[in-house]
């Protein structure tokens, strides 16, 4: 049996100021940040003051690295704290680490790596990089089936952390998509003729 979301909220909190994006195996990624968020917890007690963006994407990686041969997870840590403000890693498959100025993964990334390294620029302000994000989780949900149909964000700043969510019907059609339906029953219905006697 297989049940799957195409909903599924694949944005984990890790710490009050680092979020991680799970791709992949769900299972794997699932448990994964659930060792990292216990790791934290202990570090944060510790240490007496929030972890860094850093501390979390290198935990991800070592377990990830250590486990490459068990593991089937693409993951992106982002956040901000006092020392380096926003940053990204990315940690693809086999463990690898790379901080970057913004990642992409999943089944649907292979399709928008030409759009984002147009689209991207340095210095957007949060508005346009929410809608940049968006717009690329839109057109992964055009081309790629297991995408989902939802958008989710989380912006991650000084001020704090602000969730959205975009639901399926809201996002931009693209190319030559079918709109929305509520049912081909329902269509199929209103367009026959009722019998006359």
């Amino acid at each position: 049996m297989y049940v799957a979301n195409r909903a599924s909220d694949k944005i984990t909190q890790l710490t009050d100021n680092v979020y991680l994006c799970r791709s992949g195996s769900a299972a794997d990624s699932q448990v994964v940040s659930d060792y990292v968020r216990y790791f934290l917890h202990q570090h944060i007690i510790q240490l007496g003051q929030p972890a860094t963006v850093k501390v979390a994407a290198n935990l991800i990686r070592q377990l990830s690295y250590n486990n490459k041969n068990m593991l089937q997870t693409g993951l992106i840590v982002g956040g901000w704290d006092k020392y380096e403000g926003g940053s990204i890693y990315s940690v693809p498959l086999g463990g690898t680490i790379l901080q970057l100025p913004f990642a992409i993964g999943g089944s649907g990334s292979s399709y928008l790596y030409g759009f984002i390294d147009q689209a991207w620029k340095e210095g957007m302000n949060k508005e346009e990089a929410e809608a940049l994000v968006v717009k690329c989780v839109s057109l992964a949900i055009a081309r790629d089936g297991a995408s989902g149909g939802v958008v989710r964000t989380v912006v991650i700043n000084s001020e704090g952390v602000t969730r959205n969510f975009y639901s399926g019907d809201k996002l931009p059609l693209w190319h030559e998509e079918l709109p929305l339906r509520n049912s081909l029953l329902e269509e199929a219905s209103s367009e026959v003729e009722p019998m006359r006697a």
